[in-house]
């Protein structure tokens, strides 16, 4: 494939109307998938970067994701696009959130190793919701009796959290600020 100027322009709006319309992340292999000829992954993610930085200083930017690359609305627009579908998400009880939480940080890890670290049992209804989100699956079994299964996170959930990897997830001392209300001020 000639790699001149025209070809590579046309390159990168194909790729851009696909991250556009796209409903999930596209990795390199579904973007590999979009040309007839064969497209090194250097070349690609070059058209990438140039896609992200076309893009700079707009209301919308191009990120990498666990999964791939997808475009979202940039941080600070949240708040007025919020106005569009005031429903509200999920409401995860503090057992759901904990039972994440524990796997995102220490997973894989078994529901029992899961039980002695929260302290108290974990219901099927809460390991059943956070597989039914697609936040978590079974990824081996402990090689002991009754070979329990394994839990971690999945790349659904870093996607939806908007992160590459594991590592980026918050300190888990900053985890704690973020969801415990604040202690009243007694002092009077």
């Amino acid at each position: 494939m000639s790699s001149s100027l025209h070809d590579r322009q046309h390159i990168h709006t194909v790729i851009e109307t696909a991250l556009l319309v796209a409903q999930e992340p596209l990795g390199l292999h579904d973007l590999k998938k979009l040309f007839a000829e064969e497209l090194k992954a250097e070349f690609l993610h070059e058209v990438l970067d140039a896609i992200a930085q076309s893009w700079a200083g707009r209301g919308v930017e191009l990120v990498k994701l666990a999964t791939g690359w997808r475009f979202r609305a940039r941080l600070e627009y949240q708040p007025y696009l919020d106005r569009l579908s005031p429903e509200k998400p999920p409401r995860y009880s503090r057992a759901v959130m904990e039972t994440l939480a524990i796997i995102a940080y220490k997973g894989p890890l078994t529901r029992g190793e899961i039980e002695e670290i929260r302290g108290v049992a974990v219901s099927t209804q809460i390991v059943k919701t956070l597989e039914e989100r697609g936040w978590i699956e079974v990824v081996g079994h402990r090689e002991t009796p009754g070979r329990p299964g394994l839990y971690a996170t999945t790349r659904a959930f870093l996607d939806d959290l908007g992160l590459k990897s594991r590592s980026e997830l918050p300190p888990l001392s900053e985890l704690g600020q973020l969801v415990l209300p604040e202690p009243a001020d007694t002092a009077q």
